[in-house]
């Protein structure tokens, strides 16, 4: 028997049934199926560390170290990712993302017996640098700094090479994307920049914006709502964000578009926003960072920025019931740490009991899985410059990273939502 069959019938073995992938092992051998996405285990080290962790973090770290690999580039990842999800929403295995491969004895016992005679059985392989390594109490105002800059300070250059030039990092919205499809065609001009610049039109509009409004922007990112609504509708914005690397670049911004006098942005959680009530509030995509416990107190800080009668545009990421709260361990432990993510109804019963009225819901998954599919496309074109910038490792998180987010929202486990809402006039 190959090297490639024991792996393959150890694989299959743990998980339940046999993987809907070829399997091909670090001395040249091939199992598995014909025409399936290949999957190289290029050392021994790599079997081990699924043995320690057998789920989602194990598959991740070992891909992340180059212990694993998908010949073929991007695409061939995608469609060995998609196959493997495939394979566990039908039952037929435990899969990557649902959770830690449960055995029985008698499993645990050929596994082990399989693994040994491939010499994988060692000690428990290190963790790869990428991992975030966060510490004091959960959502403090300084580990809240740490694990946005984990996230968001790898270099504004390193996001230039994925963003389109607005740096927008949120769901784009593309006129004419069918929700059925999330692949469907749009016209042909209507690339990430243009979709991009439609959702700020989207945002901007649903809060009425006019000359004169004050607006505060709530975690507000590279700048792109903040400009976009003081060069467009001619509002006062202030801007905030806890990232220094966004802060410098919206600076940078301000200043080359003569904005000034129009926009601030400053480095300051929201908790510390204390101005007088604004006449709309925008926070897009930021939600997810507050974290569970903190939620009522960010809903509640958001309600009272604004003066009565004011509107709020939140947009955030949303998961079935069923899904990890985090986004699942890969993304908690290596993209964005201690984010929490809820079903659509529960971040609007906490809304609601902030005081708010709910005026609209706009769903925009598909809007999301193209997006991705933009990124990941710039992104795929920099590859390089990426791993000269922050390292192979950190170019193979961030490529597992968009692949695994745009199935996430093309398959449903992961939404994004528009909520429109007003604070009432008493």
């Amino acid at each position: 028997m190959s090297t490639a069959d024991r792996l393959y019938g150890l694989l299959s073995s743990a998980g339940g049934s046999e993987l809907p992938v070829r399997i091909l092992a670090w001395d040249g051998s091939v199992a598995g199926s014909p025409g399936a996405p290949t999957v190289e285990v290029r050392s021994r080290r790599a079997l081990r560390r699924l043995l320690w962790e057998p789920n989602e973090l194990g598959i991740a770290q070992a891909y992340i170290t180059g212990e694993i690999d998908v010949p073929g580039g991007a695409g061939e990842l995608a469609a060995g990712l998609r196959a493997i999800w495939q394979h566990a929403r039908t039952g037929a295995g435990t899969g990557v993302g649902a959770g830690p491969i449960r055995m029985s004895a008698v499993q645990k016992a050929k596994v082990a017996a399989a693994a040994l005679r491939l010499g994988a059985v060692g000690r428990r392989p290190a963790v790869p640098q990428s991992q975030a390594r966060l510490s004091g109490n959960l959502h403090s105002k300084d580990r809240d700094r740490a694990a946005i800059s984990h996230h968001y300070d790898l270099s504004n250059e390193f996001y230039s090479l994925i963003l389109d030039e607005s740096m927008a990092y949120s769901c784009a919205y593309y006129d004419g994307l069918r929700e059925d499809d999330p692949n469907a065609s749009v016209a042909p001009t209507e690339d990430l920049f243009k979709a991009q610049r439609a959702k700020l039109d989207l945002i901007c509009t649903k809060l009425g914006l006019r000359a004169g409004m004050r607006l505060l922007d709530v975690g507000c990112g590279w700048g792109s709502l903040s400009l976009h609504a003081a060069e467009h509708y001619g509002v006062q914005v202030l801007g905030v964000t806890i990232s220094r690397q966004q802060h410098e670049f919206v600076g940078k911004r301000i200043a080359e578009r003569d904005l000034s006098d129009r926009v601030e942005v400053r480095i300051q959680d929201y908790r510390e926003v204390r101005e007088q009530p604004f006449d709309a509030v925008s926070s897009i995509e930021m939600g997810e960072h507050v974290g569970e416990g903190n939620y009522p107190t960010y809903s509640a800080r958001l309600f009272e920025n604004l003066r009565p009668g004011g509107r709020l545009l939140l947009q955030q990421m949303s998961r079935r019931a069923d899904a990890a709260p985090g986004g699942g361990a890969f993304i908690e432990n290596y993209i964005a740490p201690d984010m929490y993510m809820r079903p659509l109804s529960q971040t609007l019963n906490f809304l609601e009991q902030a005081g708010f009225e709910i005026r609209d819901v706009q769903a925009l998954r598909e809007h999301y899985a193209r997006t991705v599919a933009d990124w990941l496309d710039a992104f795929e074109n920099h590859y390089d410059e990426a791993v000269a910038m922050v390292g192979q490792e950190v170019a193979r998180v961030w490529r597992l990273y968009l692949i695994g987010g745009g199935l996430s929202f093309e398959q449903g486990r992961m939404g994004v939502d528009q909520i429109l809402a007003r604070r009432p006039l008493r």
